[in-house]
């Protein structure tokens, strides 16, 4: 059987790209995968509608944009929805998105399958009267988060960030919150970090690491912000930190909250109420202690086996027992 993953950005290294990739490592085991990546905007429109004019292949998986056209039956659709926001995007798209919008939403209920990775999403589609939709949670290696505390106390020295707390805002993009949550902290005495490529310029130390820095960084972190302004589908830096029992502040937008709250983390609304929030973890450190563990044995139930299983059982439910 053969597959074709569409992606419009090829660029992007994180966030639901990082689950699509996952994705396709999974069902490669099991079947032919081919990647298309169209370019960008508005070439990627032309690509797009010349994709879905082809046939040689058993089934497409798209994500929310790219379903904008579909190919015809006998070939299969199976749309990944992380989330439907277009708050930050640029000013071309956020205006495309007013007509493209409906549009997708209309072809999605036309789909052999719409995946979600959280309760929200899922919620969203089928309080809409969508039936055919499947929850498949994000999925880590929990083997890369053994990182040690002697490893994070490295990485601090080898980035001059010893002697006082940090405090890591997020990846250095607007619509993650990190300007607004700079404003609010930015005279507490502890470092202030963001790391990624930088996309707004604020005082706070950018970091631009690979992935196991990355991941030390978070561990080395006193409190881990999520303050996302927009509709997350989960929120891969939450249970990253959860995973490396560090506690979590976050704004519980989309399927944010889900996470949060079943990892009894802080959910913060309002960035009037971070710093009071914020401090309050900062001087007290059993309720930090609390808030690692409880957040790690919520977010170790994540694992790789659980997700192949999913997405196993959704080829399956499309296809039948169809192996070949």
């Amino acid at each position: 059987m053969k597959i074709v993953f569409v992606s419009i950005n090829k660029k992007i290294k994180y966030g639901g790209k990082v689950y699509e990739g996952m994705v396709k490592k999974v069902l490669s085991e099991k079947f032919e995968v081919e990647n298309l990546h169209t370019g960008k905007f508005p070439y990627a429109l032309w690509k797009l509608w010349q994709m879905s004019r082809k046939y040689g292949y058993d089934a497409v998986i798209k994500n929310f944009d790219s379903c904008l056209f579909l190919n015809k039956k006998p070939i299969k659709t199976i749309a990944v929805v992380h989330h439907i926001d277009y708050s930050f995007a640029p000013a071309f798209i956020k205006f495309a998105s007013i007509f493209s919008t409906p549009f997708i939403l209309r072809n999605l209920r036309k789909v052999s399958v719409i995946v979600v990775v959280s309760k929200y999403w899922q919620d969203y589609f089928l309080k809409r009267g969508y039936k055919n939709v499947f929850l498949v949670y994000n999925a880590f290696n929990l083997d890369e988060f053994n990182i040690s505390e002697n490893e994070a106390e490295e990485f601090k020295r080898k980035h001059q960030l010893t002697g006082k707390p940090i405090i890591y805002l997020g990846n250095c993009q607007k619509a993650k919150g990190v300007v607004e949550s700079y404003e609010k902290l930015k005279d507490l005495d502890c470092y202030l970090v963001t790391s990624g490529e930088q996309q707004v310029k604020i005082p706070a130390r950018n970091l631009e690491i690979e992935y196991g820095d990355y991941l030390k960084l978070l561990k080395a972190s006193l409190i881990v912000l999520t303050m996302s302004e927009f509709k997350e589908g989960w929120c891969r830096t939450a249970h990253e930190a959860m995973l490396l029992k560090t506690p979590v502040i976050g704004s519980g937008g989309g399927g944010m909250r889900e996470l949060l709250e079943e990892g009894k983390q802080i959910v913060c609304e309002n960035f009037e109420n971070l710093r009071e929030k914020v401090e309050y973890l900062l001087n007290h450190p059993e309720t930090r202690e609390k808030m690692g563990q409880d957040g790690y044995n919520f977010a170790k139930n994540f694992g790789l086996e659980k997700f192949e299983n999913g997405w196993m059982e959704l080829m399956f439910r499309v296809f039948g027992n169809k192996k070949e």
